[in-house]
């Protein structure tokens, strides 16, 4: 096995394990030597994950709303229990809301999208952090969005919340580089998960449509994004903090 993808006995914590980027990328890396943390709000989903790795490599799992903090809490307590350790937290839990202009934004839409999307982040860092500053390493990798970089149109929340995340990683690569834990975030352009199943880009068209916003013309095929995201994690790329990588298809070249 390359060294440079050996994941061999690191322990990693995935959000939104369930399915899309988080399944395939917990899937990749127990085949390459990683002890797992999982959670997904789908308990269903979840145990399916579990049992599929299971036979692969050392499994722990809880369902369980993001949002609480105490689930995040949990999770860390678990890492540290089952393993001693947690050396890499992905923060991969998100979800999208339904297209419509800055002033259709309504306040449940806000909430959910803070919630999730940004809460999920900030109280999943408030746990894995302390747990590796105690071992004076670890890696978090929080999932972004090419709408935390730029303009979303019909996008507004989501884009709001995927910029705190940008924030976010940036603020704690700065306040905990110099204790070797660093902090990075991939911001993919839009991809064919359960993301996108809501109204307004749940259907082949509308996907179709969304893919013409790159110069590649398509969409970012998940395991294209979570290929990106291995590389992101790899024990060789330690010199990288408080980065928030496109994974685009060249919108930002534009």
């Amino acid at each position: 096995m390359d060294s440079l993808l050996n994941f061999t006995d690191h322990v990693v914590l995935i959000t939104g394990a369930g399915s899309g980027f988080g399944r395939l990328l917990a899937t990749g890396l127990a085949h390459r030597g990683a002890k797992l943390v999982l959670s997904d709000i789908n308990e269903a989903s979840l145990n399916s994950v579990k049992n599929e790795l299971e036979s692969v490599t050392d499994v722990v799992s809880i369902a369980g709303n993001i949002v609480d903090e105490s689930l995040n809490k949990a999770l860390v307590d678990a890492a540290l229990e089952k393993f001693g350790r947690l050396d890499i937290a992905v923060n991969n839990a998100g979800i999208a809301h339904t297209p419509a202009p800055v002033h259709e934004m309504t306040e449940a839409i806000m909430d959910s999208q803070f919630g999730v999307n940004v809460k999920g982040v900030m109280f999943g860092m408030k746990y894995q952090i302390p747990a590796m500053l105690t071992q004076k390493k670890g890696h978090v990798l929080n999932v972004s969005s090419l709408a935390g970089l730029g303009g979303a149109p019909k996008g507004a929340a989501y884009a709001a919340a995927k910029h705190a995340v940008a924030g976010i990683t940036r603020t704690a690569a700065v306040e905990y580089g110099r204790k070797n834990v660093r902090v990075n975030a991939i911001c993919p352009f839009y991809s064919p998960t359960n993301i996108l199943n809501v109204d307004g880009y749940n259907t082949p068209e509308a996907q179709a449509q969304l893919g013409q916003g790159s110069p590649m013309k398509r969409l970012g095929e998940p395991q294209e994004i979570v290929n990106t995201m291995m590389l992101m994690l790899s024990p060789g790329n330690s010199y990288m903090n408080g980065q928030t990588i496109a994974v685009d298809g060249g919108v930002t070249a534009w």
